[in-house]
């Protein structure tokens, strides 16, 4: 199945800062690479989990941190390769269904981190219909940057498990590092929520 070239796309960092600075207190597991480097854009905080690595990681990491943290919203934001990458963890969030999570893919349609190449969510498949199919009831796709307020009420609300597909254009804008200091991430991370460094 080819792409679907006539789909709105949205500004990447535009959409990411919008929606950070509608839920400024939500515990927020970025994918590696360009998910880093936008939620970093938009301001460091330290409830920011910034992945360098662990591809397919971030969906099941904001699982983990949900079902800890059940008073907090878990927002992760990660990449289409990165889900792909993960895509059986979708089947264990919607077993388990925490409440206070939030996943938004940010779907270029490419592999960003490896020279671009075409994902398959720019080949056919459908990141909502797998999520579905999974079991996760609230899955939706979006191409505006009104979006962020229906996502941002979500993770507010912590009201069910949240599946969000965002269609964003296939451009890189400057990178924006977070630390790479693995180490420094999590204590800094687990001294925000209260808890000792290991």
């Amino acid at each position: 199945m080819s792409a679907d070239t006539s789909r709105k796309r949205i500004d990447r960092r535009a959409f990411v800062a919008r929606l950070l600075a509608a839920t400024p207190d939500a515990l927020v597991v970025s994918g590696l690479g360009s998910p880093s480097y936008d939620v970093f854009a938009a301001g460091d905080r330290e409830h920011n989990y910034y992945l360098w690595g662990a591809m397919g990681g971030a969906a099941p990491l904001g699982l983990g941190l949900a079902l800890a943290q059940p008073a907090q919203s878990v927002l992760v934001i990660t990449g289409d390769g990165e889900q792909l990458m993960g895509i059986g963890s979708l089947a264990t969030i919607a077993v388990r269904q925490p409440p206070n999570l939030t996943i938004v893919v940010l779907d270029n349609g490419h592999f960003g981190e490896t020279g671009m190449q075409r994902s398959h969510c720019s080949q056919g498949t459908d990141l909502v219909a797998v999520a579905r199919g999974f079991g996760i009831e609230t899955a939706f796709a979006l191409d505006d940057l009104a979006g962020c307020e229906r996502i941002a009420q979500r993770v507010l609300a912590r009201g069910g498990t949240t599946f969000a597909q965002v269609f964003i254009e296939a451009a890189e804008p400057p990178r924006a590092l977070p630390p790479r200091d693995g180490s420094y991430i999590k204590n800094r991370f687990r001294a925000a929520l209260g808890l000792k460094p290991f």
